[in-house]
């Protein structure tokens, strides 16, 4: 059942233009755009033709996709553009898949939270997923997932403690955590964008079959995959604050409108009841980096 279910309409893409521009990605600003890979989202920063390090990916996706991530950057930003900066939101695999290999393709920083720092440096794992939480075939199947670190370390970069991001200037991070200890969403205020990661989502992760029709919903982080509910909680509630105008999450497809400030502003009120799973291994128990359970 979905959470908080939206319209197709407001979903902040034009698929006949995305399909004319042929980069294969959805772009919802002039400078940003996404592509969907299977189950996840990248992110491109940087306006179409930039060139060779001036534009930023956000997160790597899944293993076996570095080619169509380095695909639609060529198609995007002219060949051989390589990005200024990686900018991981966290490092959970559906995220990490591709970064060793385009970092190191890319000979390019890896940006992230220090509390994610163990992830991506190949020191820690994180804390095991929880098929029980129920939801559907992507839960069930969530022991099989992947939990271990990858190593980026000679290229992995802490981000700056004054909440910029080096290569986007009017960007800032904020730490959003609950899904991972050292979750990071990036936040435009000039134009009130929001890069929210797994903080929340825009579709029932848990379900096989809403990744596949990307049904459009407000939904909290993905739940056998979050370890403390009561952080995810405060995240969530901090970017229903900032009133965002349009969002892009990890999952699910880009929104924009009152309509979504509606949904969000919902999830963020009654967050306990639509996000939080009736049961699961770290409802009541939290993993958390403060006494070292994020970490194995």
């Amino acid at each position: 059942m979905a959470q908080i279910p939206l319209d197709r309409d407001q979903q902040a893409f034009d698929a006949r233009l995305d399909a004319a521009r042929k980069d294969h990605t959805h772009e919802i600003a002039p400078d940003i755009a996404y592509r969907r890979l299977g189950i996840v989202n990248v992110i491109y920063i940087g306006l179409p033709g930039a060139g060779d390090r001036k534009w930023v990916l956000v997160d790597a996706g899944l293993r076996g996709t570095a080619g169509l991530i380095m695909q639609a950057a060529e198609e995007r930003f002219g060949v051989g553009a390589r990005p200024a900066a990686i900018v991981m939101t966290h490092g959970h695999f559906d995220h990490v898949g591709a970064l060793e290999e385009l970092a190191e393709h890319w000979d390019v920083p890896v940006y992230a939270h220090p509390l994610e720092e163990p992830y991506l440096n190949g020191s820690a794992s994180y804390p095991d997923p929880d098929p029980s939480v129920g939801g559907g075939l992507m839960a069930r199947l969530s022991s099989f997932y992947p939990t271990s670190p990858v190593d980026v370390g000679s290229r992995l970069r802490i981000l700056p403690p004054d909440g910029g991001i080096p290569d986007l200037p009017g960007w800032q991070w904020l730490h959003t955590p609950g899904h991972a200890p050292g979750h990071i969403s990036l936040w435009r205020k000039a134009d009130k964008v929001l890069i929210a990661g797994d903080a929340f989502i825009t579709t029932r992760q848990e379900s096989a079959y809403a990744v596949a029709t990307q049904a459009p919903e407000m939904h909290g982080p993905p739940m056998y995959f979050t370890p403390d509910w009561p952080s995810a909680l405060s995240s969530v509630q901090m970017l229903a604050d900032l009133e965002p105008e349009l969002v892009v999450t990890g999952h699910g497809p880009a929104l924009e409108g009152p309509e979504m400030r509606r949904a969000l502003d919902e999830l963020a009120r009654n967050f306990d009841k639509i996000a939080v799973p009736e049961k699961g291994v770290y409802v009541g128990n939290p993993a958390r980096a403060a006494d070292g359970s994020a970490y194995r």
